[in-house]
């Protein structure tokens, strides 16, 4: 697995202004008002019940899902929010990393039962690019889910972009087999985004027996009838929604809506899909392939990509150093730039450096004058050295090069600081600063990691202000 790095400049993004949307669940029926708000770098997609005393927040994330019975739903501390797919989807189509959705109710507006609506809302206020580099994880292997009672397959494949194949068989005489396809999640919005969500009609008469879809109508799902239905059943449908002329069409659907595609239902499926495994909480490439998808089986699928990511993402943030390749700057070069000398400069070579982040290089030997008292006989890297080739390495990004001026730099804060694996002689250090925000009035904020082969040792978020040396 392979993560994407500041090169790709691809960044974050998050809504321009808030928008509110109206409307009822399609279980409970009852009118929730939902509002969107912008939210701040690495927030990610949060739901926040407005209406209940203690306002719980509930992150989008797979972790959290409580129940997938026809829809997906979310709870934190007893606070529940339900139906979250169809937005989950939009949000993921308008590549909105981070908002927060404020809702006065338990249900997400069910609309007209596609992501379509969610979609138009959001170009309407827009998306701004915000300051954090969005961060893809590549899987490098496949990932596979099988339920065989369900007769669900799911596999995520190697791939250098997000693409979705679907296929439904649920061994009807109306739908039949059909495959939907997404190339790239550019295609969400107008191709994906206006499937409407489906049922069967002896499923819609359940759903009714059992006190559910209170807020559903014929305009918002497309019901399937591919068994033999009478006219007295028609009539109590007819009635539950308070349509009149009701009726089964010659392609099987009961309703006066024309399909939007052949292949509808298989499409929503693919919408769902890409709802469902946007809770897997970090952005990924692959190409998955859904044989009869369901939200219980996305969400499994989801947890298992997560489970996956999450062991092998450090290893995928382990920045590359070979030793052959030779440095952009030496020890002579570095000189020139860091006002840095014997025994304080403590970094060797700057092997990267782009607008948005440096990687330098320190040999650790045991000549260094800090083992003669740190300890005797123990021979270990203080961690404040550590910190300090950090902030060295940083300085790179910081002070203006190819000029005869000299500058200082000077800490202001040092913050997250975590030593994992003490450094002894013989470890070759790989520094890695990374730009956090842009530079302002001098003062400069990054973070720090610092690795030993493919280990994280030290990590920090640095604050430092570079100041003109006066001449003399």
């Amino acid at each position: 697995m392979n993560s994407s790095n500041a090169a790709q400049q691809e960044f974050q993004r998050t809504i321009n202004y808030e928008l509110t949307i109206s409307g009822a669940g399609i279980h409970t029926g009852l009118p929730v008002n939902m509002t969107l708000k912008p939210a701040d770098i690495n927030t990610g997609i949060v739901f926040q019940r407005i209406d209940l005393p203690e306002k719980t927040v509930i992150k989008a994330d797979v972790d959290n899902v409580v129940e997938t019975n026809r829809s997906t739903s979310l709870e934190v501390n007893g606070a529940r929010v339900t139906t979250i797919e169809h937005l989950m989807a939009a949000l993921v189509g308008m590549q909105v990393d981070n908002v927060l959705i404020e809702l006065d109710g338990e249900e997400v507006p069910i609309l007209d039962g596609s992501s379509e609506p969610f979609v138009k809302a959001l170009q309407k206020v827009g998306t701004q690019q915000q300051s954090a580099v969005k961060v893809y994880y590549e899987i490098t292997h496949n990932i596979t889910f099988v339920d065989e009672e369900k007769k669900v397959e799911m596999v995520a494949l190697p791939y250098h972009e997000y693409r979705i194949n679907t296929l439904i068989d649920f061994n009807s005489p109306v739908l039949g087999t059909q495959h939907a396809d997404m190339r790239d999640i550019s295609e969400f919005n107008d191709q994906i985004a206006s499937s409407r969500t489906f049922c069967f009609f002896h499923e819609l008469e359940a759903l009714i027996n059992h006190n559910l879809i209170k807020g559903g109508d014929i305009n918002n799902a497309i019901v399937v009838v591919d068994r033999p239905v009478n006219d007295e059943q028609v009539a109590r449908i007819s009635k539950i929604f308070d349509k009149q002329e009701v009726k089964v069409s010659e392609e099987g659907i009961l309703n006066n809506l024309e399909l939007r595609y052949p292949n509808e239902p298989a499409r929503h499926k693919l919408l769902d899909v890409v709802g469902d495994l946007a809770l897997v909480g970090f952005n990924f490439k692959a190409h998955i392939i859904a044989n009869r998808p369901g939200h219980a089986s996305n969400v499994k699928f989801a947890k298992k990509i997560k489970e996956h990511i999450k062991k092998n993402r450090l290893k995928a943030d382990v920045p590359k150093y070979d030793v052959n390749q030779p440095p952009l700057y030496d020890t002579a070069a570095i000189e020139r730039t860091l006002p840095h000398r014997y025994p304080f400069l403590l970094v060797d070579k700057i092997m990267e450096l782009t607008d948005k982040h440096v990687l330098a290089i320190k040999n650790v030997t045991y000549n260094e004058s800090f083992f003669q008292g740190h300890f005797p006989g123990n021979a270990v890297m203080p961690g404040v050295l550590q910190v300090e080739a950090l902030a060295q390495a940083g300085g790179f990004l910081a002070i203006p090069r190819d000029t005869e001026d000299q500058y200082d730099t000077y800490f202001l804060k040092i913050e997250n600081c975590k030593f994992k694996q003490k450094v002894v002689p013989g470890d070759t250090l790989v520094l890695r600063m990374e730009l956090i925000s842009p530079m302002r009035r001098g003062i400069c904020e990054m973070k720090g990691t610092i690795y030993v082969g493919d280990k994280l040792v030290t990590e920090a978020v640095l604050v430092a202000q570079i100041v003109k040396r006066t001449k003399e």
